[in-house]
């Protein structure tokens, strides 16, 4: 399955949303008494938030989008359920028409991110990984430092 920079944000942008819902859902759950699972649901949904923002920033500089929609892309995803209308307004309006511009035998990079990103291009599973283990890096360091309001 080929992923276009449309498809890729549009997943992650779903999957931004749906562990939104999870981890509202688990906070009400906590509020009733019902069960606490917001540990569970805040990790998933950082996870997912981290993994993301670094979609948006892979798609910003393939799709060469100016600073305002990249930036308001990744200020959306602390809005619950605010990414997936975005990615349809994108959708609507063209921005995230076409493929990887910087895959092999396509334009040439003119800058450190476009470099990045035909590295990304050309190598897709070891940079894959990689860039999972980075967002997990992130994600294990900002669990050590703990939750960001603290339990009463």
């Amino acid at each position: 399955m080929t992923f276009t920079p449309r498809k890729l944000f549009n997943i992650f942008a779903t999957a931004e949303m749906i562990t939104w819902a999870g981890l509202i859902s688990a906070l009400i759950c906590r509020v009733t008494g019902i069960a606490d699972f917001v540990s569970a649901a805040g990790g998933v949904h950082g996870f997912v938030f981290l993994s993301y923002v670094a979609v948006t920033v892979f798609v910003w500089v393939n799709q060469k989008w100016k600073a305002p929609v990249g930036i308001t892309g990744i200020l959306l995803s602390v809005i619950p359920f605010a990414t997936v209308p975005y990615e349809m307004y994108l959708n609507k309006r063209g921005l995230l028409r076409g493929g990887w511009r910087l895959a092999p035998g396509g334009d040439t990079p003119h800058n450190a991110l476009e470099h990045l990103q035909t590295v990304v291009l050309r190598k897709p599973l070891i940079s894959t990984l990689t860039i999972l283990g980075v967002i997990v890096i992130v994600f294990v360091a900002l669990l050590m430092m703990g939750p960001p309001v603290p339990k009463n």
